[in-house]
C-alpha cells in the first residue's frame, strides 16, 4: 500500500460510478479520485462537476484519466459494464459484463497491482469471481459489495418495523446478491439481544407480529432494487453509500465485519465461488471471513445460493 492511502480510482463514470465519486468527495477521507471511462467526455464532465463543489467539503482532487493514471491507487472501484434494466435480472447481465472485465481488469492491474479492488458491477458475485481470475491478484485483494446493500435494506426495514434507529438493528443477508440470497435470522439482534428475545419481551408489536410480518420484510428486501429501477430507471444512491462505507473501512484499516462477496475456500464447505459471508475488512482487503454457526435450514439455504452461482459460472465463458 502507498504511504498515503487515500487515492481511489473508479472504473466507469455512469450513474453508479459518478455517484460513488460524489459520495466519496462529500465524505472527506479521500484526497484523490480518478474517473476512468471509455467515454472520456463523460468522465471529464462528471469529474469537473464534482470538483467545482469541493470548496464546500474536505480537500480532494477529482479528475478523469486513463489506465496509467490509476498508478498508486489504494482502491480501484469497478463499476464498468451495463446496468440492470427494468425487468432484467442481475444474472442476465453476466456474460457481457464478464467480457468487459476481461478487457479492463488486466490493464488496470499493470499500474495498480497493490490496490484493493472493490467490485460493484452486476452480477457482482460473478464479476468478483472474474476479477480475481483476470487480475492474477491474491483473492484477498478483491472484494465485491455483495450483500452489503441487501443487509442495509434489511436493517432499514426491520428498524422501521420496531421503531428504532437502523444503527441499533444488526442483521445480515448472505449468499448471492440476487434471488437466492438468504437471511440468517438466528444471527439477527436488536438492541444487543437476539431478535427473538427482543420481539417476545420488548417489541411493541409482539402480540400482533409473527412470521407473516417477517416474510413481508424479507420480500420487500428482495424486491427493493427492482422497485427502484421500475420507478426511476436505475439504482445508484444506496449502492454508492454502501461502497463509500466499504472504502472507508479499507482506508481506515478498521477491521470492520461486513457482508461482502469474496472467494470461498472451504467456508461452510463451499469452494471456488464468490458470495457474501461476514468478513473482516482492513487496509489490504479481506483479512478473514467469519463463519458463525447457522441453523441447519440456514446452512442449506446458503449452500443452495452457492450452487445457483456455480451453475451460472459453469454456463459462462471465462
Amino acid at each position: 500500500m502507498s504511504a498515503k492511502p487515500n487515492k481511489i480510482t473508479i472504473l466507469g463514470a455512469g450513474n453508479v460510478g459518478a455517484t460513488i465519486a460524489y459520495t466519496l468527495a462529500l465524505s472527506g477521507f479521500c484526497s484523490e479520485i480518478v474517473l476512468v471511462d471509455i467515454n472520456k467526455n463523460k468522465a471529464m464532465g462528471e469529474a469537473k462537476d464534482i470538483m467545482q463543489g469541493t470548496p464546500f467539503c474536505g480537500p480532494v482532487r477529482i479528475h478523469d484519466g486513463d489506465y496509467p493514471d490509476t498508478e498508486g491507487s489504494d482502491i480501484v472501484v469497478v463499476t464498468v459494464g451495463s446496468a440492470r434494466k427494468p425487468g432484467q435480472s442481475r444474472i442476465d447481465l453476466a456474460q457481457g459484463n464478464v467480457n468487459i472485465a476481461r478487457m479492463v481488469v488486466p490493464q488496470v492491474v499493470r499500474y495498480a497491482p497493490e490496490a484493493v479492488y472493490v467490485v460493484v458491477s452486476n452480477p457482482v458475485d460473478i464479476i468478483t469471481y472474474a476479477t480475481i481470475k483476470y487480475s492474477g491478484l491474491p483473492a484477498s485483494q478483491v472484494i465485491g459489495t455483495g450483500t452489503l446493500l441487501d443487509s442495509s435494506r434489511l436493517r432499514t426495514k426491520l428498524a422501521i418495523h420496531v421503531g428504532l434507529s437502523p444503527q441499533n438493528v444488526h442483521a445480515y443477508v448472505l449468499g448471492e446478491h440476487g434471488d437466492s440470497s438468504m437471511i440468517p435470522w438466528s444471527l439477527t439482534n436488536i438492541a444487543g439481544m437476539p431478535m427473538e428475545n427482543y420481539c417476545t419481551h420488548i417489541c411493541r408489536n409482539h402480540n400482533a407480529c409473527g412470521k407473516t410480518d417477517l416474510a413481508h420484510i424479507e420480500s420487500d428486501m428482495r424486491t427493493a432494487g427492482a422497485d427502484v429501477i421500475s420507478l426511476k430507471g436505475a439504482t445508484y444512491y444506496a449502492i454508492a453509500m454502501s461502497t463509500n462505507h466499504l472504502c472507508k473501512a479499507i482506508l481506515g484499516d478498521s477491521n470492520s465485519i461486513l457482508a461482502v462477496s469474496s472467494l470461498m475456500d472451504g467456508q461452510y464447505g463451499m469452494h471456488d465461488v464468490c458470495l457474501s459471508v461476514p468478513a473482516v475488512v482492513g487496509a489490504h482487503g479481506l483479512v478473514r471471513t467469519i463463519t458463525p454457526p447457522l441453523t441447519k435450514q440456514e446452512e442449506e439455504q446458503l449452500l443452495h445460493s452457492a450452487d445457483v452461482l456455480k451453475k451460472t459460472i459453469a454456463s459462462l465463458t471465462f
